[in-house]
């Protein structure tokens, strides 16, 4: 009785937690509604300068709490969001008068949104914090972080950065905060919460249904099957590999932009192989296999928390083999995409499936196969030169096509030139709304003032066509 008296404070806390976070957030939003970009950019420049200063301590945190990753990887993780991104917003407006058109009488006015509420995942348990904090203020909104359980205190701490960075510069508290002791119950009344206007989730396919059935607007955001295609004309199949790798290997596999497959063309493989194994690739027996998907899988062929975010020795170690030091990445040589070859699937570790094809044409259609199993929307890696064999993945169903850099650091919006973000929409292929990297632009409900441009009465003379 003392146990389930216990259990039952504890939830009642967290609702209450919940509530009293909700309720501050909306005050902390209406004591800044209408503030100008000059004011909300302030905010944001002291917050980058905090998260960037922080950088090094919230890293240490999240590996040592989790478990998962890499400690200099994820130092990387939080520099890029509040160095680079934040830099990114900075040089855009978000509010105010964002565009206007003189000539045809329309002017565009961004408004905030409100109070978000930010799902936290444990695989970027602080990068994420600092992301969602930044687009959030940067559109005039407050926000209120719900992270995953395995990653409570570390998330909390980076929101805490954040608060306590906007409060410096002149925000009102309750800005920014984060639920301290999260629950499936308290994340889901964060959601549900009258205050809240928006969901920004980022997080497995559970949280990722849950966010989308709370009733409110939600962009929503969760697993990516990346495939990276190596062509005919890639020029340097050695160069492909160290990409792949670099990319797969970082922070120990758990950004779900980065590779999970890599489908070679004959003509290339041979020389990709050679390259693969001399710069950090272990090829797998077939028993090395079976024993990673026991390590890797449980019964009913869900991810073992256990062992996301491992480095490639420990996940041999686990699984009762040794890989040579130096070894970034398990690689599995396959003739099959499917449920029932659980290595072709999503893996949150630094683990690639390698597929041959005879041509880029079947090279095509095996980019499309790994993407049907739990990819689509996300994210192509191409590696080739020729035109004509890059534009045919144009048509595949990915929000990102990436060209000759790797997936991870291209998708992201640093080695190509696509909106920086630490959010990354999948379209309606997946069952979201939004197909772009999520940016302050996707936090603002946008107003069209607009003049009288030809005569309202000439509609009864059949709307004359506008030339």
């Amino acid at each position: 009785m003392t146990e389930l008296t216990a259990e039952l404070d504890a939830d009642l806390r967290a609702l209450a937690d919940v509530r009293a976070k909700a309720k501050a957030a909306r005050q902390a939003f209406a004591a800044i509604d209408g503030a100008d970009q000059e004011f909300l950019d302030a905010l944001v420049r002291e917050m980058a300068r905090a998260g960037t200063a922080a950088a090094e301590s919230l890293a240490r945190t999240a590996v040592d709490e989790t478990g998962y990753g890499v400690y200099e990887d994820k130092v990387v993780k939080n520099r890029f969001n509040s160095g680079f991104v934040a830099d990114w917003m900075l040089e855009r407006r978000a509010v105010g008068v964002l565009w206007s058109d003189p000539e045809r009488k329309v002017t565009a006015i961004g408004t905030p949104i409100g109070v978000l509420a930010g799902i936290i995942p444990v695989t970027n348990p602080t990068s994420t914090v600092l992301f969602k904090s930044l687009a959030a203020v940067k559109a005039g909104n407050a926000i209120v972080h719900a992270p995953h359980p395995r990653a409570a205190r570390c998330s909390a701490q980076a929101a805490e950065v954040m608060a306590e960075a906007a409060v410096r510069a002149g925000a009102p508290d309750g800005l920014i905060s984060c639920l301290e002791a999260p629950t499936l119950a308290a994340t889901r009344e964060l959601m549900q919460r009258p205050e809240v206007n928006l969901v920004l989730a980022t997080g497995g396919p559970g949280m990722v249904r849950a966010a989308y059935s709370s009733g409110k607007p939600t962009i929503a955001v969760g697993a990516g099957n990346v495939p990276a295609y190596v062509g005919v004309s890639c020029e340097d199949p050695a160069e492909a590999a160290e990409m792949i790798l670099s990319s797969k290997s970082f922070d120990n596999g758990t950004a779900c932009v980065a590779e999970q497959s890599v489908v070679v063309v004959a003509s290339v493989v041979d020389a990709f192989i050679a390259a693969f194994g001399d710069k950090g690739g272990y090829w797998m027996t077939q028993d090395e296999q079976d024993a990673l998907v026991r390590t890797l899988f449980d019964e009913r062929g869900a991810l073992r928390p256990e062992s996301v975010g491992q480095s490639a020795a420990r996940l041999a170690e686990l699984s009762g083999f040794s890989v040579p030091q130096g070894t970034r990445v398990l690689a599995a040589e396959l003739d099959r995409v499917g449920e029932d070859t659980p290595l072709s699937r999503e893996i949150l570790g630094p683990v690639l499936s390698i597929y041959r094809a005879a041509d880029p044409e079947a090279g095509w259609r095996r980019c499309r196969e790994i993407l049907a199993l739990g990819g689509e929307g996300h994210t192509v890696a191409v590696h080739a030169a020729e035109a004509a064999e890059i534009a045919p993945f144009g048509t595949l169903p990915a929000g990102r096509i990436v060209v000759n850099s790797p997936a991870l650091f291209g998708g992201m919006g640093y080695s190509c030139e696509m909106d920086p973000s630490f959010q990354l929409g999948t379209g309606t292929w997946s069952g979201s709304i939004c197909s772009d990297n999520v940016t302050p632009l996707h936090l603002i409900n946008i107003k069209r003032l607009a003049h009288e441009v030809r005569p309202w009465r000439s509609v009864y003379d059949g709307a004359p066509g506008r030339g």
